[in-house]
Order: structure tokens, then sequence, then C-alpha cells
């Protein structure tokens, strides 16, 4: 069974809405392509492009991909921050495709998906994942870096296959750049916060998080997915025997997240 998350659940259906409109509607579909040299003139394009997709089975891939890596991604990171993710990823596929193969046009989701796979890769790297269709189990950072290496390859080699692997490549890039910025800007919040806070004589060594790991600690499991529930497990235990400070600003978000629903 599939997890679901908000923004994971807009981004499918907005792209199987896209693809039944534009089927009907080639030229719709043509003003939506992004292509570079035409691309000053039709700005646009350089997000509505990751919207369109060549045919079903493009389609269902992509949005398989999202639906796979995409929910657990988005409930650590949080709604607004994965969508970012999301279309930085997009718009730095499309980045790279205009510098390293200009005629190019470009259509697709899959330099969102990428940044998606590798972000899960960058904090679940060792969860063994199953392969579609083939049931060949596979650790997320091997997918990840193979999926990269492929990119290179055929990007490198000129494949002629109508794929923009440079595009993916951007995508992957940019998704993994965001990810790091993202976890500098929420590090430098949390240190911030921290520094106004008042010493106390608590293990955790702040009033702030003293109260924080006990909140943490009440948070109820049952009903859970379990991929929440063993983060939210995991994430406690780390809290309880290395104390609050040690998370990371997105760790001490996430646990915020799931003490208030």
């Amino acid at each position: 069974m599939f997890m679901m998350s908000p923004w994971v659940q807009r981004l499918l259906i907005a792209n199987v809405i896209v693809f039944v409109v534009t089927g009907t509607s080639p030229g719709l579909a043509n003003d939506l392509a992004y292509y570079p040299p035409i691309a000053l003139f039709r700005p646009w394009t350089i997000v509505s492009y990751m919207f369109l997709h060549a045919d079903f089975g493009h389609l269902f891939f992509n949005m398989l991909g999202i639906l796979i890596f995409g929910p657990r991604l988005e409930t650590k990171m949080g709604a607004k921050p994965f969508l970012y993710l999301y279309l930085a990823a997009g718009i730095g596929g499309a980045v790279a495709q205009t510098v390293l193969a200009p005629a190019a046009l470009m259509i697709g989701a899959s330099a969102a998906v990428y940044a998606v796979v590798v972000g899960f890769a960058y904090y679940w790297p060792h969860e063994v994942l199953v392969l579609f269709p083939i049931p060949i189990p596979v650790k997320a950072w091997v997918l990840a870096t193979g999926y990269v290496g492929m990119s290179v390859y055929q990007g490198v080699a000129g494949a002629s296959d109508g794929v923009a692997h440079f595009a993916h490549l951007g995508g992957a890039a940019a998704g993994f750049a965001f990810i790091k910025w993202w976890e500098w800007r929420r590090g430098a919040s949390n240190r911030d916060f921290q520094s106004k806070m008042r010493p106390d004589s608590s293990p955790s060594g702040f009033v702030g998080d003293r109260v924080a790991l006990a909140r943490w600690k009440g948070i109820s499991t049952a009903g859970m997915h379990s991929l929440n529930r063993e983060e939210v497990e995991r994430l406690v235990a780390k809290a309880l025997a290395e104390g609050p400070g040690e998370l990371s600003a997105g760790e001490r978000e996430y646990l915020d997240r799931m003490a208030a629903s």
C-alpha cells in the first residue's frame, strides 16, 4: 500500500489532468513544452514542461517514482520545502539541458523525479527497495547512483533515444543542492533558536529542549503509516540517547509536526 502526502497527491492529479487535456489538444501541448531556442519568448514553459508527458508509459513511470519516493520525503521536509524542491529540480533540469543540449525539446517530470529519488536516497541510503517490474531488492543509494550514472553515460555517449539525459542530471544536482541549502537554512534557524534559550540543569541543557522531549515522547504512533512510525521511534530514541540538541533542525521540525497532528 502506498502512503499519500498532500503535495504528492496534488502533483499526481495535476499531471494526470494535463495529460488528458493535452491529449485532446496537441496545440496546447506545443505551447507548454520547453524548447530552449524560443524559451525567452515562452518563459512559462520552464515550469509547464514538467507536467507534460509523451505517452501513458512516460506518465506512469514518472508518477510511480513520485508515489514511491515522494510521500516520505515530503513528510520529512514539510509540504512547502518538498514542493520547492520539486520545482527547483524541474527548472534545474531545463537549465542543464539548455546549456548542454540546446536544440532539444523537453517534456516530462523526470528531472523533478530524479531529485525526489536522490533526496530519498540521501536521507534513507540503506532502505531496501524492490525494483518494478523485476523483483530485485536494492538499497536506495545504489538505485540513485545507478540512475545518475546511467544518465551520465547516455548523455555523454549521445544516446539517440529521445530522452533528455542532461535534464535528469540537472534535476538530480539541483535537488541535492536544494536539500543541502534547506538543511543549512534550518540548521541556522535552529542554532539561532537555541542561542535564545535559557540554560538549565536538565540533561538536555535547555528548558525548551526538555519541554520538546516530553512532547515528542508523548507522540501516539497508533494508526500511523509504518514509515512514519519507524521514523518517529528512531528520532525519539536518538533524542533520548544523545540529547535533543543532536537532532537536526529538519528532524526537530518533523517531530514537532508529528506531535501536532
